[in-house]
């Protein structure tokens, strides 16, 4: 697009003082005449670039320009020194120096608008900036996992993306041994090794393709009585539509999900504040396992 083209032509003549056009021209991928074009445009908007012929000639920019004043409007700015201090505290490689040289350029200072701290509460497994680097660097990595039964098995993984979502970092990656994309836990990998090995970047599945590979549960209608004594976890846990306040102010929740043991485990981290009112096997279960939990003290 000739916009964007503009404006790499703006920052490049922002970074040198002067460049012939088959220079511009070579690392643009476009003809001498499509940049005399470019030059004419960014003239027209009020941009201070003229060119000089001769052996020494080249584009340059008047030496007191300052980008803000003919390009980017005072929002425009601010949005862009926020989105750089917000990139900035994921240490990505020369964000703090992209962002100290823009606050120049724009003759301003960002605002400490954020502050993320990606350590944990307990050990001293920090590898979400090992992961970051090996991403990328486009490096294989080696690690244990630990699945949700608690099987340890190696993994050689192509690491692709970092998501988080529902309250825990995952990573993306590429299985060398299953041939295929999976998603890990980070709280569940254990010895981390970069490998020296590169790797060709793949293309991520979309939603809609990890959608059709999902597995296909059977969901039963639960219903669960809550105090209010938990009300600070409810919309936590929970979708507004499903759940109901009482007049006491505890909570009917109504919703569907599958039975299984991490239901289980979830029910009971309520304590006593919870009662599972259907459906009657699922209640069963829940007494039986707390009578099996009542032997034990």
């Amino acid at each position: 697009m000739q916009i964007e083209r503009l404006f790499k032509i703006i920052y490049m003549l922002l970074h040198e003082e002067k460049i012939s056009a088959n220079v511009l021209a070579e690392r643009l991928g476009v003809s001498r005449r499509t940049i005399y074009r470019d030059i004419d445009t960014l003239s027209l908007a009020g941009i201070p670039v003229y060119t000089e012929k001769g052996k020494n000639g080249g584009v340059s920019l008047l030496p007191d320009f300052v980008l803000n004043k003919s390009v980017l409007n005072e929002q425009e700015q601010n949005e862009i020194l926020s989105a750089l201090h917000g990139l900035s505290h994921i240490t990505t490689a020369g964000t703090k120096e992209v962002l100290q040289k823009v606050s120049a350029v724009f003759n301003k200072q960002a605002v400490n608008w954020l502050e993320v701290d990606f350590s944990v509460w307990h050990g001293d497994d920090n590898y979400w900036n090992i992961l970051k680097e090996a991403i990328l660097n486009t490096k294989i990595i080696e690690f244990n996992y630990y699945n949700q039964a608690g099987e340890k098995s190696f993994r050689r993984v192509e690491p692709m993306q970092l998501m988080f979502k529902l309250n825990a970092w995952y990573l993306i990656g590429f299985c060398l041994t299953k041939q295929d994309e999976r998603m890990y836990k980070l709280s569940r990998i254990k010895k981390l090794f970069v490998t020296s090995e590169d790797f060709l970047i793949r293309p991520l599945k979309t939603k809609e393709q990890h959608a059709e590979e999902e597995i296909d549960y059977e969901l039963t209608t639960l219903k669960l009585h809550i105090q209010a004594t938990k009300a600070y976890r409810i919309f936590d846990d929970f979708n507004d539509q499903d759940v109901e306040k009482q007049p006491d102010d505890s909570f009917i929740i109504t919703m569907p999900a599958p039975i299984d043991d991490w239901l289980l485990s979830f029910i009971l981290s309520y304590g006593k504040d919870i009662e599972v009112l259907a459906p009657e096997s699922l209640r069963l279960t829940v007494k039986t396992e707390l009578k099996e939990i009542l032997t034990k003290y």
